[in-house]
């Protein structure tokens, strides 16, 4: 069984949705979910990696023209 947002599948069970179409929606909610957690992972290191390199840049910039 894959992973399930739990919450989101007891609501639509409450809704009157079917057992079966409950759970595919829960797992892939929650397949969603991990995908968006990982884009945001990547976005928090590309983020870094810019300021770095900007952070360097100046730095070299400054050593140069001083």
């Amino acid at each position: 069984m894959a992973l399930q947002l739990g919450a989101l599948r007891d609501a639509l069970l409450e809704a009157g949705v079917s057992e079966d179409k409950a759970r595919k929606a829960a797992e892939e909610m929650a397949g969603y979910e991990n995908r968006l957690a990982s884009i945001d992972t990547r976005l928090s290191v590309l983020t870094w990696m810019a300021g770095t390199n900007i952070a360097l840049t100046v730095a070299v910039l400054f050593k140069v023209f001083h």
